[in-house]
């Protein structure tokens, strides 16, 4: 059914939980704001940055934009790597590889960035192209993301497109850009949010994405 799998990165590929919120701690305790419980923070996981300081802490988009700044002060040298591969990622990609599919990361996360962590852990050679946002704050929102790869790499069958994620801006993303999309419940979303978004597959581990991404193409 699907030839183009896109994958988000936070939350799908690598568990990135751990930098991203010491790098949220880091950027919001210039502002006299102390956390206390990491959990509060793992809704920063996923979306663009400067939209959630804006709608989380009702930051301006100046001070949002300088709070991107304070989070890549810790983020580009440690934080970035307090991150792992989720177990059968790996192993699910070689599968996606060795069947002829292609592979493409689309996230939100800055681009350079991306490729820097999948380089870290030797998944960047299992993707065709990876695409990100730029490090000037555009192309942040998932669908921008999606639209550069579908016409960067030239897909003109969005039918045989999928897209997988965690959160509901994969999905919502997805839906505008006229794909089917895949949540997975390993990451930092939820059923609830998933579905409210419109997943048209739900996944609960690794293991259940690979009856949707080697589904057998129907007969003519």
């Amino acid at each position: 059914m699907y030839d183009v799998i896109l994958f988000d990165l936070d939350g799908t590929l690598t568990d990135s939980g751990m930098g991203i919120t010491n790098s949220v701690a880091y950027s919001l305790k210039k502002y006299g704001i102390e956390i206390s419980d990491r959990t509060e923070l793992y809704k920063f996981i996923g979306p663009p940055l400067r939209e959630s300081f804006e709608k989380y802490y009702g930051f301006s988009a100046e001070q949002a934009g300088k709070a991107v700044e304070y989070y890549r002060e810790y983020y580009v040298d440690k934080g970035i790597f307090e991150n792992t591969v989720y177990d059968g990622i790996e192993e699910l990609l070689k599968e996606i590889r060795g069947s002829g599919k292609r592979a493409i990361v689309a996230t939100s996360k800055p681009e350079v960035f991306a490729k820097r962590i999948l380089e870290h852990f030797g998944l960047a050679g299992y993707f065709e192209h990876i695409v990100g946002a730029n490090m000037d704050e555009t192309r942040t929102k998932k669908e921008e993301v999606i639209s550069h790869v579908l016409q960067s790499c030239k897909i003109p069958d969005l039918s045989r497109v999928l897209m997988v994620g965690d959160r509901e801006h994969d999905i919502l993303g997805a839906k505008k850009m006229g794909l089917d999309s895949l949540g997975v419940l390993f990451g930092y979303g939820d059923r609830e949010e998933l579905k409210r978004a419109g997943a048209t597959y739900i996944a609960e581990t690794v293991r259940d994405i690979y009856p949707v991404v080697f589904a057998p193409a129907p007969l003519a």
